[in-house]
């Protein structure tokens, strides 16, 4: 068995940690980043025991800025 390492992409909604990895497509929450981190660390290799994924280069991550109406934001 081998580690790999994925993304965890994690924000707020209401009181809870949403965190998603999104090379595989899983999602898991929890009441702290680091509850919500291994809620999804679990999730994610019970998804690859299932649906085990080549070997793929990670992600390039960035951010963007879009104008939007001040009425909006």
């Amino acid at each position: 068995m081998s580690a790999r390492v994925f993304t965890a992409v994690i924000y707020k909604e209401d009181d809870i940690y949403v965190a998603e990895c999104p090379e595989v497509g899983t999602v898991s929450q929890g009441y702290t980043v680091e509850e919500a981190i291994a809620n999804l660390r679990e999730a994610t290799e019970l998804y690859l025991e299932e649906f085990p994924l080549p070997r793929i280069s990670r992600p390039l991550m960035t951010t963007f800025e879009v104008e939007v109406d001040a009425k909006v934001a």
